[in-house]
């Protein structure tokens, strides 16, 4: 990701990550339905991620390079090992899609998984925990999110009613994911750096969370019903190259913009994407009012108003610089 991109620019690539991902939400619900098993459905949509990157990283030259320069940062001890499992956190993401999408829609789901994104992009940044290192929560960044939790709120209000205490319990699994999706930004932010090349933060990522799905339905598998047969239409295997977008875009753009900007300009994107899909392709589980459409645009405001460059006012011409004391007098 070229670094000269400007501001304006790569909050359109987070976007283009958010819209991705609400695209990748409801390929994920709907063969979770298919197959009768949301676990599978997300080992399905890991699985032909994991395929793609293998392909990428052994078939070009930046793939190749950014392995071994991988494995250096490791050896000298660059890199914690354990960043290497960021893609179980990821997994978790796919899984929550797998199981709650079908049934309480995309727009409530991205409404959970937000919450827990703003909340943990507000914590990563000020801890500096992604490659960018610490960002001031400055009074904008801090308006941004109350503004985009509103509004998303404000976008899904008419689908509260409609859903019972099983809906209502389901959302906790998007609300912890985005918990800790933040983090797992950050670490693939740091993969990419080490690597020079977000490629290889890709990989380890997808393989990462194939591994986690494959041991959990493999676990799972005697005490289970059997899944459904695999269905035949294409675009339901496309959930794992849009999840490939995803995480590609998002371990570029976390060290330019920071875990917060990046996750409030993903959240305008799965709300637009949400919101395009839910009049496009409607489900039982969907209802797109005025709410819907005025939530969304208000979240759009929100995250130019997070953007926003924030600086001190100057000190007054008339008035003297201060020096700092020394102690004498």
């Amino acid at each position: 990701m070229p670094r000269q991109l400007p501001s304006p620019v790569r909050l359109g690539l987070a976007m283009v990550a958010g819209l991705a991902l609400a695209v990748q939400s409801r390929i994920t619900g709907t063969m979770g339905l298919r197959l009768g098993d949301g676990l599978a459905a997300a080992l399905v949509s890991f699985g032909t991620g994991l395929l793609l990157m293998i392909l990428l990283a052994l078939g070009t030259r930046g793939g190749r390079a950014g392995m071994a320069a991988l494995r250096g940062g490791l050896a000298r001890r660059e890199l914690p090992r354990w960043y290497l499992v960021a893609g179980a956190i990821g997994a978790s993401v796919v899984f929550a899609q797998g199981v709650t999408v079908g049934t309480v829609g995309v727009a409530l789901f991205t409404i959970a998984l937000v919450a827990g994104q703003t909340v943990s992009g507000l914590l990563v940044d000020r801890m500096g925990f992604a490659a960018g290192g610490r960002k001031r929560l400055t009074a904008p960044r801090l308006a941004g999110s109350v503004l985009t939790m509103g509004a998303v709120v404000w976008a899904v209000s008419a689908r509260f009613t409609a859903l019972g205490p099983w809906g209502l319990s389901l959302l906790l699994l998007p609300l912890l994911a985005g918990l800790f999706y933040g983090f797992q930004q950050a670490m693939n932010g740091r993969i990419a750096a080490a690597a020079g090349t977000p490629l290889t933060a890709t990989l380890t990522n997808f393989a990462a969370g194939t591994v986690v799905l494959l041991a959990a339905w493999l676990a799972r598998l005697p005490f289970a019903p059997p899944a459904h047969a695999l269905p035949h239409e294409w675009w339901l295997y496309c959930a794992g190259p849009l999840g490939v977008v995803v995480v590609f875009l998002s371990s570029a753009l976390v060290r330019r913009i920071g875990v917060l900007l990046l996750g409030l300009g993903a959240v305008a994107g799965q709300l637009v994407g949400s919101l395009l899909l839910d009049l496009a392709f409607p489900t039982p589980a969907t209802a797109v009012g005025a709410a819907t459409a005025l939530g969304t645009a208000l979240t759009l405001f929100a995250v130019i108003v997070a953007a926003a460059p924030w600086r001190r006012n100057p000190a007054p011409a008339h008035l003297p610089p201060v020096r700092a004391s020394t102690g004498r007098r």
